[in-house]
């Protein structure tokens, strides 16, 4: 009975937790780091011209999960996910072939200042907020993210970019490989946000939340 109550825990906790045995190093990370700068800026503040999200402020196991999904070719494989792709061959660069040099990028990248970008689209918050309710079982009430659930922190994130996620995970440009779970869960919620209107209502809602 101890086995299988071990089991169901296992089970719950994400994957990202149960593969993350390293402890990163910032100042390793650091020298890892400029490779980065070009697309996510140099302190992770995001391009929106390079289509490059900011990555300052996002969860650090989040951060992990998605690099280790691109390594994987879980991620950044789909027909027409030009950013994915390019992700994906950084993330494969040599420089990141250890786990350590990974948990030390994911590290470094986390001493990062976390300032809320500019909010660029516009929707019906109202309507957004009743959207919304289906996204805070995994996401927080307040979108701060729920690592237990595998849902990462959404508000202060670049809403341009919250809104290609959608778009993509609707479009089965992310969230459609087996090992992806939490991209899977997300493909099912998207379903909910029928219009690209509803997409744009709901992320000018969490451009509310802080």
């Amino acid at each position: 009975m101890k086995r299988i109550l071990l089991l169901i825990t296992c089970l719950s906790w994400p994957v990202s937790s149960l593969l993350a045995s390293e402890i990163g190093d910032p100042e390793r990370g650091m020298r890892l780091y400029p490779v980065c700068t070009a697309c996510h800026g140099a302190q992770g503040a995001g391009n929106a011209a390079m289509k490059a999200p900011k990555i300052a402020g996002q969860m650090s196991w989040y951060v992990k999960r998605q690099m280790e999904l691109f390594q994987q070719g879980a991620r950044g494989t789909a027909p027409g996910d030009m950013q994915g792709m390019q992700m994906a061959a950084m993330a494969k660069g040599p420089q990141l072939k250890d786990p350590q040099a990974l948990a030390d990028l994911v590290a470094y990248i986390g001493t990062f200042p976390d300032q809320a970008p500019t909010p660029t689209v516009s929707g019906n918050v109202e309507t957004g907020k009743q959207l919304y309710a289906v996204c805070a079982s995994c996401h927080g009430q307040k979108a701060e993210g729920i690592e237990s659930m595998a849902g990462p922190r959404l508000a202060g994130q670049s809403d341009w970019y919250l809104l290609s996620s959608l778009q993509k995970f609707k479009q089965g440009q992310r969230g459609y490989h087996a090992t992806d779970h939490g991209g899977r869960q997300m493909r099912g919620m998207v379903a909910t946000l029928t219009t690209d209107q509803a997409m744009r209502d709901v992320v000018a809602y969490i451009n509310t939340l802080d």
